[in-house]
């Protein structure tokens, strides 16, 4: 085959794509050059991206070098491309995606761990991306967010010359450079606290729709596996009929032969987004379903019940208040520390110590023990995250997901061999302990108990949402569901009390404020 002309754009991050596409396409025996072309989005760094007019003006003059012959294909960063080719143009091939999450890089002045996302409270924070700034006053509405614009080491120039308290960025691009970050602070923002940009983390190979013979060389450098996963997430983005500015996230990925997505929609970059996420077997019609859920006219819950207090600012409250939807927030629990008379040198040998539970990580650290220096801890959920956090410590662990045994196994092979403490309700029902191997030492600590208050009053929200098995025993032990309601459960422990009762229930993916949201905005009321 001819050596082949690559088409992409001057910026570090352009080049390394497409020499990585040079170097695979090397690796299938076929010769390439490189040719660089500037584009509208390189030329104008005085406006911010939703502000220029048209779509693809990272993309389109490479399209029309490619429609014209001076080159045979353009490598693109997948999220940039409008989600129609241009007629004559189609995308041959998909690598394999690198990590599609986002990268917070603070400076270490403007550090605080006790904070969400280990900002300082005001911080101002350099990002241009509509969905970044919609979704991070989402988790943090005290920020101050303002426009970033230029390529990767342009933009961590700006964050060291202290134009910005902290700047996110997405972390494809900075693995992909190499870049040494150690002079700031690293946060790591999963894809289920921020939802990514749809195709985030997936390069583009785009070349004439007539090249047939280029096409079928391509296949051999074509992730299937990626390829449908973005499917999904750019057929969402063409159904919203949205373009780079619109404040949507959408990242899908398989998991044991299932398709899971979540999706973040804003109306604008202050807007608090909605949120959903969905698992099915197949992604046939998975995309329709996603943007039905989003329909203005959908009918919303008019009150929801949760079987804990719920702060005035949360997360979870402005989710719902957005929609007009009135909270009945109430434990039906009381919990109470169990006195213990206990010598620091128990925990001397400690590796890590384990919370499941924001009651755990509070009355654990009431009891002002002394802990080795080099002792981490793990946490289930980021409700715990965030109780840890605000007694000064971060997370070395955190397991994600409704699903209470797959975190388990992860934790499992985390500490395998070591010695781990479990700070614990008297009642808990020890699941991640009996997951751990015998090669590891277990010191169980329960640390409080749980008390059922009597005569729990009836609610007649539509969605209840229990919080615990004690919390479900407390309401049931004397009140029924009136028929139309819908009950969610936070983590398995939960659901397990509900599969006994034989009450039908939806588990959210992530047992935390972000999950219940998510899992009310996507039941459906009739």
């Amino acid at each position: 085959m001819k050596k082949v002309i690559i088409g992409t754009r001057g910026s570090d991050l352009a080049l390394w794509q497409a020499n990585y596409t040079k170097d695979r396409l090397a690796e299938i025996g076929i010769e390439a050059e490189l040719k660089i072309i500037k584009t509208q989005g390189d030329k104008i760094l005085n406006l911010r991206l939703d502000k220029l007019e048209g779509k693809g003006f990272f993309t389109k003059e490479l399209e029309e070098e490619l429609l014209n012959g001076s080159i045979d294909m353009a490598v693109h960063s997948h999220k940039d491309l409008p989600t129609i080719n241009p007629p004559g143009l189609i995308i041959a091939a998909v690598p394999e995606r690198e990590d599609p999450s986002e990268l917070l890089l603070i400076l270490k002045d403007c550090v605080d761990i006790k904070q969400k996302l280990s900002l300082k409270k005001g911080a101002m924070v350099g990002t241009s991306s509509n969905r970044r700034k919609a979704q991070l006053l989402s988790l943090r509405p005290d920020l101050n967010i303002d426009d970033l614009r230029g390529n990767v080491p342009t933009r961590i120039q700006k964050l060291r010359d202290e134009n910005y308290d902290a700047i996110v960025l997405a972390k494809a691009g900075v693995n992909r450079l190499n870049l040494d970050l150690s002079e700031f602070h690293v946060e790591v923002i999963d894809t289920t606290e921020v939802v990514p940009a749809p195709a985030q983390g997936a390069l583009a190979i785009q070349i004439r729709e007539n090249d047939t013979e280029l096409f079928n060389e391509l296949q051999k450098i074509h992730n299937k596996a990626t390829a449908q996963e973005i499917e999904v997430e750019r057929k969402v983005l063409n159904l919203f009929e949205g373009g780079c500015h619109m404040p949507l996230g959408c990242y899908c990925k398989q998991e044991d032969g299932q398709f899971e997505v979540w999706t973040s929609k804003a109306n604008d970059d202050e807007d608090f987004p909605d949120r959903l996420f969905l698992r099915e077997a197949d992604t046939e019609g998975l995309a329709e379903k996603i943007v039905a859920k989003f329909a203005p006219e959908r009918k919303k819950p008019t009150k929801v019940f949760i079987s804990r207090e719920v702060g005035e600012n949360s997360y979870f409250r402005r989710a719902l208040t957005k929609h007009h939807i009135e909270i009945d927030d109430r434990s039906l629990i009381r919990t109470t520390p169990i006195v213990h008379v206990l010598d620091d040198f128990f925990l001397k040998n400690a590796d890590w110590i384990v919370f499941s539970s924001r009651n755990s990580v509070e009355y654990f650290f009431q009891l002002n023990l002394v802990l080795p220096k080099k002792v981490k801890y793990a946490v289930v959920g980021r409700g715990s995250e965030d109780s840890l956090r605000k007694v000064g410590h971060l997370a070395d662990f955190v397991g994600e997901g409704g699903d209470i045994l797959e975190v388990a196994e992860e934790l499992a092979k985390v500490v395998d061999g070591q010695t781990v403490v479990f700070p614990r309700a008297q009642d808990s029902l020890l699941t991640m302990q009996t997951y751990l191997t015998e090669s590891t030492k277990i010191i169980d600590l329960p640390i409080y108990e749980t008390v059922l208050l009597d005569e729990v009053e009836e609610t007649e929200a539509e969605i209840l949402v229990f919080t615990s098995p004690s919390n479900v025993n407390a309401y049931f032990a004397e009140n029924l569901l009136i028929p139309g309601q819908k009950v969610i459960a936070i983590g398995n422990s939960t659901g397990k009390k509900f599969d006994e009762m034989g009450v039908s229930y939806e588990l959210p993916y992530s047992p935390d404020e972000i999950g219940l949201a998510e899992a009310v905005f996507g039941i459906e009321i009739k």
